[in-house]
């Protein structure tokens, strides 16, 4: 059993090689708290270590697979870069989670209770819509909720199914996530992050650290906690059915 768990792992960072994961920033760039994840550097940029990399990750699986394996659990994925969005939300999608993928809303989860009001109206306006039942207004007065839809689309259409505090925050690049991360600890949500060597992994419960902006690597580990969510929403859907 060592010996196939020693060759999973080497299989899992040979992955990582593949897709970038090891590549970090330049030391000037590098935050203090990622010191000992840097194996070495090559042309001016630090390089992960994989070997604790792939720790981490196993780490981060296994405290997600516990937390879910309880029911009725959601985690929020959020990412909003450019570079990642449409990665973060198509994850989300796949396993049925609630995402941010445009700009943090302040107050997500500080204020949760006025923002699951503005998702509840957005899918209130859209069922209406869909139902045409809007065709009771003015052509100007359905140009106006058409705008207000769109606004709203952009800020809560990926939280609509959030009807509480999500179980879990899973972040990809939690320096550019700061307004989130922050927010989580106030609510004391446990945090799950990949993040690079810029960001401060003392702010992350579960820090998964590998490149964060190359699509390749991003894509890796979103499938690698994917999996995990995807055990734990059948999981939880075989429960309810009992």
């Amino acid at each position: 059993m060592e010996n196939k768990q020693e060759t999973i792992n080497m299989n899992q960072i040979e992955k990582m090689f593949e897709v970038g994961a090891h590549y970090a920033y330049t030391k000037t760039r590098r935050h203090p708290s990622t010191k000992s994840f840097i194996f070495g550097s090559k042309n001016g940029t630090e390089l992960f270590d994989l070997e604790k990399t792939c720790v981490s990750l196993e780490e981060a699986k296994k405290f997600l697979k516990e937390t879910l394996s309880a029911g009725n659990k959601q985690v929020l994925f959020v990412g909003s870069k450019n570079e990642v969005k449409d990665i973060v939300k198509k994850t989300a999608d796949r396993v049925d989670m609630p995402s941010v993928t445009n700009r943090w809303v302040g107050g997500t989860l500080t204020n949760f209770d006025e923002i699951k009001k503005r998702a509840e109206k957005y899918q209130k306006l859209v069922t209406e819509k869909e139902r045409g039942e809007l065709s009771r207004y003015t052509k100007k007065e359905r140009g106006k909720i058409d705008k207000e839809i769109l606004k709203l689309e952009r800020k809560f259409s990926g939280i609509v199914s959030m009807k509480t505090l999500p179980a879990v925050l899973f972040v990809v690049d939690s320096k550019y996530e700061d307004i989130a991360i922050e927010e989580a600890i106030q609510k004391n949500i446990p945090v799950v992050a990949l993040v690079n060597s810029d960001c401060d992994i003392k702010k992350i419960d579960y820090p998964i650290l590998a490149n964060d902006s190359v699509c390749e690597s991003v894509k890796f580990f979103m499938d690698e906690i994917a999996s995990v969510c995807k055990a734990g929403v059948v999981k939880t859907g075989t429960e309810a059915k009992k």
